[in-house]
C-alpha cells in the first residue's frame, strides 16, 4: 500500500499538463493591472494634450482676428469640440478667453472675456474688469494687450477609482494679437 502511494506521489510530481493554466492564473491579475494602468495613463495624457492644443490652437485663433465678434467667439467655441474629441468641453470642461492689456503704469486688466463649457474652472487671471493675476514672468507693458485661453477638463479615473483622484486638470496659452489690440468684443 506504501508502494501505490508513493509511485502516485511520483507520477504526480512528473506530470506537468494544466502547468501553463496554473501559471496564466497566477500571472493574469498582474497582465490585467498592467493593461488598464496603461489604458488610463495613456487617456490621461491624451485629455492633457488635447487641453493644451484646444488653448493654444483658439488663443492663437483669436490674436489672429482683426476685430473680434461675439458670433466670432461663438464659432471658435464650437470648434473646440472637433479639437476635444473624444472628450467633451461642454459637459466635463471649460474654456475661458480673456483679452488683456495694461496701459500706462496701471497694472494689466481683463479687458473681456467669454466662457464656453459645463465643467468647473474659472479664470485663473480674474474676471472681466478685474486686475489680471498674471503667471510669474509674464509681464503686459504699457500699450500691450494679449489674448489668454485657459482651457479645464474635470477628469475622472475610468478605473481605479479608490487610487487615483478625481481633479481638475488646467492649460492655458498666451497670444499677443496680431493686427489690432483685441480690447473690446463687438457684439
Amino acid at each position: 500500500m506504501m508502494i501505490t502511494i508513493h509511485r502516485l506521489v511520483r507520477r504526480f510530481a512528473r506530470d506537468e499538463r494544466g502547468n501553463f493554466l496554473v501559471e496564466l492564473a497566477l500571472a493574469m491579475p498582474l497582465l490585467a493591472g498592467l493593461l488598464l494602468t496603461g489604458v488610463e495613463f495613456t487617456r490621461y495624457m491624451l485629455i492633457n494634450q488635447k487641453l493644451e492644443r484646444t488653448s493654444a490652437t483658439i488663443a492663437d485663433l483669436v490674436s489672429q482676428s482683426h476685430g473680434m465678434s461675439e458670433a466670432e467667439m461663438a464659432s471658435l467655441f464650437s470648434a473646440t469640440d472637433f479639437i476635444m474629441e473624444p472628450f467633451n468641453l461642454n459637459t466635463d470642461g471649460s474654456l475661458v478667453v480673456s483679452s488683456i492689456s495694461a496701459t500706462g503704469s496701471a497694472p494689466a486688466r481683463i479687458n473681456w472675456q467669454r466662457a464656453h463649457g459645463g465643467g468647473s474652472g474659472g479664470s485663473e487671471f480674474g474676471g472681466e474688469g478685474d486686475t489680471a493675476d498674471l503667471p510669474t514672468g509674464l509681464v503686459v507693458r504699457d500699450g500691450e494687450s494679449l489674448v489668454a485661453a485657459e482651457a479645464f477638463y474635470d477628469y475622472e479615473p475610468m478605473i481605479f477609482q479608490e487610487i487615483l483622484e478625481s481633479r481638475t486638470i488646467y492649460r492655458w496659452a498666451v497670444f499677443r494679437p496680431r493686427f489690432s489690440s483685441l480690447t473690446d468684443i463687438t457684439p
